[in-house]
């Protein structure tokens, strides 16, 4: 793994108005993340995974704290041109095929001629689309569609890939190919965050994050949160940093 910081998040406060209140999203979290490391962030869905991911994007605002990726405070346009991001929701164009849904995404990058359409091409293959390269995205299952902006978030190259819930609503065994991928990814250098609330797919993360009602309740190796909780699971050890009693009235 590489050294030195890629992501780093101080004091980083979000809330939403909720009628004549407001939901705290995020309170108060401070973080960082290195480079070449694959970062998995748990928790129930409401936990605030999706709006921590946003604001390392710069799409979502926030109240209070500092982000800053790549050496650059976000929002910023520099930092996103080496951003890959694959949201929860495919965002798809029913009447684009897969290749022109790669070379669109990639002229937003700037990206252009000979070197994107052979780009397009690895990624299809990559994802295992290329035998449906020219095919409107309307015929695409589900998990062809989730494969597909997989794709487009890596038609940049990014140094940092986001993944929002990159396996929600896919068989077991795409889910098990997409966390290959990942895996494959990292190792080649690209450092990974992802959200999940699989609690399983943690054991494939370098380093897991706990997020619970908007607080961040543990921040370790998979080995070392279950030894500290004295549990077999990431479950287990998610309800014993939650404060849940276990079965039989033990806290």
């Amino acid at each position: 793994m590489e050294s030195g910081k890629i992501i780093t998040i101080e004091g980083l406060k979000k809330h939403f108005s909720m009628g004549s209140g407001k939901f705290t999203a995020l309170n108060g979290i401070d973080l960082s993340f290195d480079k070449g490391e694959f970062t998995g962030v748990i928790g129930p869905s409401g936990s605030g995974k999706t709006t921590l991911v946003k604001a390392i994007i710069g799409t979502a605002r926030f109240q209070a704290g500092t982000i800053s990726v790549f050496g650059m405070q976000v929002p910023s346009f520099a930092a996103m041109a080496s951003i890959g991001y694959m949201a929860q929701n495919d965002a798809l164009y029913d009447d684009l095929t897969a290749m022109d849904h790669l070379l669109f995404f990639g002229r937003l990058y700037g990206l252009h001629g000979a070197k994107t359409t052979k780009r397009a091409e690895e990624l299809l293959q990559f994802v295992d689309l290329e035998q449906d390269a020219k095919k409107p995205v309307r015929y695409f299952s589900g998990g062809m569609k989730r494969r597909l902006s997989l794709a487009i978030a890596l038609i940049n190259r990014p140094r940092l890939l986001i993944l929002d819930e990159p396996t929600v609503g896919i068989d077991p065994v795409l889910r098990r190919k997409f966390w290959q991928e990942f895996v494959d990814l990292r190792n080649e250098g690209c450092t990974i965050v992802a959200t999940t609330h699989v609690m399983d797919e943690a054991a494939h993360c370098d380093r897991i994050l706990l997020l619970r009602q908007g607080q961040l309740i543990a921040n370790d190796t998979l080995p070392q949160l279950l030894k500290d909780t004295g549990t077999a699971t990431i479950e287990d050890a998610f309800l014993r940093f939650s404060g849940v009693p276990e079965e039989g009235g033990k806290a």
